[in-house]
């Protein structure tokens, strides 16, 4: 769905694979029924070991396919065709599963208008205002299956 869970803004110089500890020890057995989780590339290595070891998680990494950025020839090297295609570089825009839920999230949060610029001077008022823009955008769903409901329940009991 893309509903966030948990949220930790820590210093820049921290690197994922280390704050992935920050992030998912504190809710370390809230949520049994949770099987996956979908990582970026930044979380392989002894961040996906520690997710799956100490959660219980399957981890799946989405990564972008592999580019070639070219081939070393050797002076006298004759080039071929086969050569030469290996290394054409795919054009445009490439699809990564699982990656628009990110995307798509980061888009709910950055429409909050104090979201739009990083105003916080505290991590901790940051993490603040990205939970408050969650719950607000969960509200307005909320309100809009409410009101939904509602407009059924009053055409049912009409004559």
């Amino acid at each position: 769905m893309g509903l966030l869970i948990k949220v930790v803004v820590h210093l820049a110089s921290r690197e994922h694979r280390e704050g992935v500890k920050l992030l998912l020890e504190p809710i370390k057995g809230v949520f049994p029924c949770m099987q996956k989780v979908w990582v970026d590339s930044a979380y392989t290595g002894k961040g996906r070991e520690w997710i799956e070891q100490e959660m219980g998680w399957e981890v799946e990494v989405v990564r972008h396919p592999w580019r070639p950025r070219g081939m070393w020839v050797w002076p006298g090297m004759e080039i071929t065709e086969a050569m030469v295609e290996v290394c054409k570089r795919p054009k445009g825009f490439r699809h990564l599963p699982r990656r628009w839920v990110v995307e798509r999230t980061l888009a709910w949060i950055g429409r909050n208008r104090r979201m739009s610029k990083d105003y916080e001077y505290l991590p901790s008022s940051s993490e603040s205002m990205v939970q408050r823009t969650m719950i607000r955008l969960r509200l307005k769903r909320l309100a809009r299956v409410t009101d939904s409901a509602r407009e059924t329940a009053q055409r049912l009991r009409a004559p």
